[in-house]
């Protein structure tokens, strides 16, 4: 595995100082990337304490080959597969959303535009669509709405014209180079020091993954999977994300009580929020990837 690329965890101390509340406990690392929680959690745990870990990168997961430790496993997968993990069995689910700086530093992933490579985008590569495949024959409509949903890009419709107007006049796109110079000719201005494809790039990796429908997935299924106080731990980049988590943690920590039936008993809460943790000024200063970081922490309620 090339370890050219080197990957800096976000949020470390402070993600496996409010996840780790029972050393012999089951912990799940969502999200496994380049390990870097994952290696600090096993640090916490005990004699009896377990990790599981997920990932869709098969990079992701040669790395957590090297990990020679009895307590730890890794499976192959989405985080959504949280769901098939028994009832009340974790003490603990991460899930840090980040692309890790492997993924966007290498050329052949496809993830940046700052590096031509083929364009890829899939975080796993062994299976799947990638994002060239998908936009060699997607509709102009299809397109604008994946980069205005995902992008938050208010060109969406004038990139996604011209993304079509070249495949019928030149053939599809198959790198990012040639991706971020359309974009940069179709978008008229843009803030201050960002790229004219951030957002394109962002909108197509989301839609490429199914990101945001995983997460979705995942936190539900990690309400059935934790165990009474055990703790939900998820870092976010970016509006989408977060806004999502963030609502998630909101409705299930409000009673909910049926308006339809006189002196109804409200649902019991299932999840009690406990903090929202942003990066420290020297976090950010020594990693400046850190800078958007959200963290939100929660904990299972009940007996």
């Amino acid at each position: 595995m090339d370890t050219e690329w080197q990957h800096t965890t976000v949020l470390l101390n402070e993600a496996i100082s409010s996840l780790v509340t029972r050393p012999d406990g089951l912990y799940v690392d969502a999200t496994f990337g380049r390990g870097g929680h994952a290696r600090l959690l096993l640090s916490r745990l005990g004699a009896a304490g377990r990790l599981l870990a997920f990932d869709k990168d098969p990079e992701a997961v040669a790395e957590a080959a090297r990990i020679q430790d009895a307590r730890f496993s890794i499976r192959h997968e989405g985080f959504r597969h949280l769901a098939e993990l028994p009832v009340a069995s974790a003490a603990g689910v991460l899930m840090d959303l980040g692309v890790s700086s492997p993924q966007i530093d290498n050329p052949g992933r496809g993830f940046s535009f700052r590096h031509d490579g083929p364009l890829d985008m899939r975080m796993d590569t062994t299976r799947g669509q990638s994002a060239a495949e998908w936009l060699a024959q997607a509709e102009s409509g299809q397109i604008a709405q994946v980069i205005r949903d995902y992008g938050e890009e208010r060109f969406a419709v004038p990139i996604a014209k011209a993304i079509v107007a070249r495949r019928q006049e030149r053939g599809p796109l198959a790198t990012t180079a040639e991706l971020a110079q359309l974009v940069a000719g179709a978008v008229k201005t843009r803030e201050p020091g960002q790229d004219p494809a951030t957002r394109t790039f962002q909108a197509l990796r989301i839609h490429v993954n199914a990101e945001l429908e995983e997460l979705k997935q995942a936190l539900e299924a990690s309400v059935d999977v934790l165990q009474p106080q055990g703790r939900l731990v998820v870092i976010a980049f970016h509006s989408l994300e977060d806004r999502i988590v963030k609502q998630f943690i909101a409705r299930h920590a409000r009673e909910v009580v049926d308006r339809r039936v006189p002196f109804a008993v409200g649902a019991p809460l299932k999840l009690r929020a406990l903090a929202r943790i942003r990066p420290s000024a020297e976090e950010v200063a020594a990693n400046p990837r850190a800078r958007s970081a959200i963290m939100r922490v929660a904990e299972r309620t009940g007996d």
